[in-house]
C-alpha cells in the first residue's frame, strides 16, 4: 500500500537544496480534485460492487470509473485492499443531546465511518437548530440533523395549525414573536428539523397530544420516531397514528427483555413492523456476538435470531448506533460497532455484503426520502454516483474500521483519528436538505451583507 506513496515523495515535500528552499506544494497549481484509487466501491443505489477510482471535485463526486489517471496537482488517495462505500448515515445517533456539543462523540462517530448524524433529542426544545447550529458554524466535521421532543414542540401558545406552518417555513413572523417566542434565532431555525421524537423513555404523553403530533408530522412531512422498547407502548403508539406514518426506533430493544418477553417482545414488535405505515430500525451493537452493551441493554439469542431473520425478509432494512456511550445522552449501542455489524452480518449470510452496506446508505436515503417528501436525499446522499455529495466511508475490512472518512468532499479522519483540518468540512441537515452554515454562530462577530441591488 505504501511504495506507490513512496514513489510520490520527492514530489510533495518540502525541502532544501543547495541552501535554496523548495516549496512543491506552493508552487503546484492544484487541480482541486482527489481520486480515490483502486479500492472495491460498494454503490447498492447504482449496483456498483467492483474495483473502481472516484474522483471528487469541489465536495462532490466527480468521476466513477476503471481508471482515473491522476495529473499535476491532484491528490491521490490509495485504496487497493479497502472497501470504498456511501458515507454512513447514522439516522439516531445521540449527539448534541443536552447541548453536549462541544465533546468527543461527534468526533469519535466520524472516526467510526459516520458521514450523517441525525440526533434525536430527548426534551430538545425549539432553541436546539440555534444552539446546536452555532456549533455547526464554529465547526464541526460531521453532516448533523435533529429530532425535536414532542411534547416540547406542544409547550408554546401555538396550535396545531401554526406549528404545521412553522415547519413548512409558512409562519407569520407576528405570530411567532406573539405565540411561540420573542427570540428571532429561535423560531426563524425551528423548521431546519428532520422529525418530532416520542420518547417513552424519559415521558409520556396523553393521546390528545399524540393526535397532535401525528397531525403535525403527517402534514409538515417530518418523521415520526417512537421509543421502542416496551411492546405495549408501541401498539398504543400505532393504534393512536389512525394509519399516519411511524417509524420504531431501535426496535431490538424489544428483545432486551426490559418490559417484556424477550423473545414475545421482539417477535410483538416485528409483526408492527409489518405494517404499511411503519418503518423500523435495528442497533448494529444488538446484532454482534455480544449481543448489545451492558451500558445499554442486551438481547438474548433467540430474540436476537428473531433481528436477523427480520433483516433477512426485508421486514427491517435500517441499522443505527443510538449512541455514543461517551456521550452524555447515552443511546443503547455505539459508533464502534456499525462497521463490524455490517461486514459480520455479510459474513454470517444474513445479508449479502451490499445489501448490508445499504442499511446504512441507501436505505436510509430513501426512507428519509419518503417520509419527507423530498427527493434531495435519495440524490445528495446515500450513494456515490456522479453529482451526489462526497460523502464516503473507506473501510479496512481486515480490522473492520474506517481507514478514511471523508465529509462533503474534506477528509476528516485517518485510521481512527479524526483530522483536525477536517473541522469545519459538516453542515446543517433538515427535511429540506442542507446548508452549510446556520448562521448564529457568527453573530457575536459579524453578519454577512449582499450587495446592493441596482437598478
Amino acid at each position: 500500500m505504501y511504495s506507490p506513496i513512496k514513489e510520490d515523495l520527492p514530489n510533495s515535500l518540502a525541502t532544501v537544496i543547495n541552501e535554496t528552499l523548495q516549496d512543491p506544494i506552493g508552487d503546484l497549481q492544484l487541480s482541486g480534485r482527489t481520486i480515490l484509487k483502486g479500492g472495491t466501491v460498494i454503490d447498492p443505489k447504482n449496483r456498483i460492487e467492483e474495483i473502481k477510482d472516484i474522483s471528487i471535485l469541489h465536495g462532490r463526486i466527480h468521476q466513477v470509473e476503471s481508471d482515473i489517471i491522476p495529473e499535476k496537482g491532484d491528490k491521490v488517495i490509495y485504496c487497493e485492499g479497502l472497501l470504498v462505500v456511501p458515507g454512513l448515515i447514522d439516522m439516531h445517533l445521540h449527539l448534541g443531546d443536552l447541548f453536549d456539543v462541544s465533546s468527543a462523540p461527534i468526533f469519535e462517530a466520524v472516526q467510526d465511518g459516520v458521514t450523517m448524524g441525525l440526533s434525536p433529542g430527548a426534551g430538545n426544545s425549539f432553541m436546539t437548530p440555534a444552539l446546536v447550529g452555532a456549533e455547526m458554524d464554529r465547526g464541526l466535521p460531521l453532516n448533523i440533523g435533529v429530532f425535536l421532543g414532542a411534547p416540547n414542540v406542544l409547550g408554546t401558545m401555538l396550535d396545531v395549525e401554526e406549528l404545521i406552518l412553522l415547519f413548512q417555513g409558512k409562519l407569520d413572523q407576528e405570530i411567532a414573536e406573539r405565540k411561540m417566542t420573542r427570540n428571532m434565532l429561535t423560531y426563524k431555525t425551528a423548521p431546519l428539523i428532520v422529525g418530532l421524537k416520542d420518547h417513552m423513555g424519559h415521558y409520556l404523553m396523553p393521546d390528545e397530544n399524540f393526535d397532535k403530533i401525528f397531525e403535525i408530522t403527517s402534514r409538515a412531512k417530518l418523521i415520526f420516531m417512537s421509543h421502542t422498547q416496551c411492546p405495549s407502548h408501541a401498539n398504543r403508539v400505532l393504534e393512536l397514528s389512525k394509519g399516519r406514518p411511524v417509524h420504531l426506533a431501535h426496535a431490538t430493544a424489544a428483545g432486551c427483555g426490559s418490559h417484556a418477553d424477550p423473545v414475545e417482545g421482539m417477535k410483538e414488535v416485528i409483526e408492527l413492523c409489518k405494517r404499511d405505515n411503519v418503518s423500523a430500525e435495528f442497533v448494529t451493537t444488538m446484532l454482534r456476538e455480544g449481543l448489545g452493551s451492558r451500558e445499554g441493554l442486551m438481547m438474548t439469542k433467540q430474540s436476537q435470531q428473531l433481528a436477523f431473520d427480520a433483516l433477512s425478509s426485508g421486514v427491517v432494512d435500517v441499522l443505527i448506533s443510538d449512541g455514543q456511550n461517551a456521550a452524555t445522552m447515552k443511546g443503547f449501542g455505539d459508533t464502534r460497532d456499525n462497521i463490524p455489524a455490517l461486514i459480520e452480518l455479510a459474513e454470517q449470510g444474513v445479508l449479502t455484503l451490499s445489501d448490508s452496506i445499504a442499511t446504512m446508505t441507501s436505505n436510509v436515503s430513501r426512507l428519509i426520502a419518503e417520509k419527507t417528501n423530498n427527493q434531495w436525499w435519495t440524490e445528495e446522499v446515500g450513494h456515490l454516483g456522479v453529482g451526489a455529495l462526497a460523502n464516503v466511508t473507506i473501510i479496512d475490512k481486515a480490522d473492520k474500521m474506517a481507514t478514511y472518512t471523508i465529509v462533503n468532499g474534506e477528509l476528516v479522519s485517518f485510521e481512527n483519528r479524526a483530522i483536525r483540518r477536517g473541522n469545519g468540512a459538516g453542515g446543517w441537515v433538515s427535511k429540506f436538505g442542507m446548508v452549510k452554515r446556520v448562521g448564529v454562530g457568527d453573530l457575536t462577530t459579524h453578519s454577512y451583507e449582499k450587495p446592493a441591488v441596482r437598478s
